[in-house]
């Protein structure tokens, strides 16, 4: 009996753990593809800034990204920060515009800007 509590104990346990993380059903999407696609980027933008439908990949990002935000990427996997830098980077420096009002909808006070500016500095975006 004290085996089938302690089985059942951590197989909660487990399950709470894999819960921590975002869904990697969406990591090997073509980031490059996207951001290099006017018509592409400006889909999951409208998607984000609730302009426009959203496919099933934006409509994740768009559900976690408050989360992602305030918890600094914690339960992102590493190919998700690497795309995050990799698309964060892409438009601070080429589509100000668009990045401008994904701040603006997102970051309103600044708080997250202030948070991420050293790691924007090691990673050379310009803040």
């Amino acid at each position: 009996m004290k085996s089938f509590l302690l089985l059942l104990v951590l197989s909660v346990i487990a399950i709470a753990i894999a819960e921590e993380k975002y869904t990697t059903k969406y990591d090997n999407i073509n980031i490059q593809e996207i951001l290099n696609n006017k018509r592409l980027l400006k889909g999951y933008t409208n998607c984000l800034l609730e302009k426009g439908p959203c496919a099933p990949d934006a409509a994740e990002l768009k559900r976690v990204l408050p989360d992602a935000l305030q918890t600094n990427c914690s339960k992102c996997s590493e190919k998700q920060r690497t795309g995050a830098r990799e698309i964060l980077t892409h438009l601070i420096n080429n589509e100000p515009e668009i990045w401008n009002e994904l701040e603006e909808k997102y970051d309103p006070d600044g708080i997250y800007r202030g948070q991420y500016k050293e790691l924007a500095n090691k990673d050379g975006i310009p803040n």
